[in-house]
């Protein structure tokens, strides 16, 4: 419960998003990589999407950011999500054109399979974090959800946030700060 607490006071304590964004394909970042047939799968899917970066980030949020997840980065996390050990990222990809914002998570199975978990517009923009496996309870005390493999955190700084979760036989998510 504390931990819901903490991650609605650290969302509260962030700042709208810059306009710019870096194109995926350029690694200006190197915590910001991702294997190249990854890149090329997502660059198919996603034709004019950019990962977001360090650099999206205004001084202060850049500041928050690094504090709680030292040289992380903001548009990509790899996780064991699904608790089998095979290769796994959440990734945020934006598009500035159309002021669109996904949530995707790459699944290696032989390739690299993408879902897609979430949809916004880009105010603000969105990062993503892993977290450790846990309780978690909606901000609003209706929902819970019991974690047992790493979560997926999506998070609209002074917004919203929302923690994804493997169940074995389907994702679930719960809204932790609205």
């Amino acid at each position: 419960m504390k931990r819901i607490a903490m991650l609605g006071l650290v969302a509260a304590l962030y700042t709208a998003l810059g306009p710019n964004h870096a194109p995926a394909e350029v690694a200006h970042q190197p915590q910001c990589e991702f294997p190249q047939d990854l890149k090329d799968e997502v660059s198919i899917r996603y034709p004019g999407f950019t990962l977001v970066k360090l650099a999206d980030l205004s001084a202060d949020d850049k500041a928050i950011f690094q504090k709680d997840h030292a040289s992380q980065c903001p548009g990509s996390a790899s996780v064991d999500f699904y608790g089998d050990g095979k290769p796994t990222h959440a990734i945020v990809l934006v598009d500035k054109r159309k002021k669109k914002a996904n949530l995707i998570v790459a699944h290696k199975l032989g390739r690299w399979e993408l879902q897609l978990l979430e949809s916004s517009d880009t105010t603000p923009l969105p990062v993503v974090w892993r977290d450790r496996p846990g309780k978690y309870q909606d901000v609003y005390g209706e929902k819970k959800l019991a974690a047992t493999h790493p979560v997926i955190v999506l998070c609209g700084y002074e917004s919203w946030a929302i923690v994804y979760a493997w169940t074995g036989s389907k994702i679930e998510k719960v809204w932790i700060s609205d």
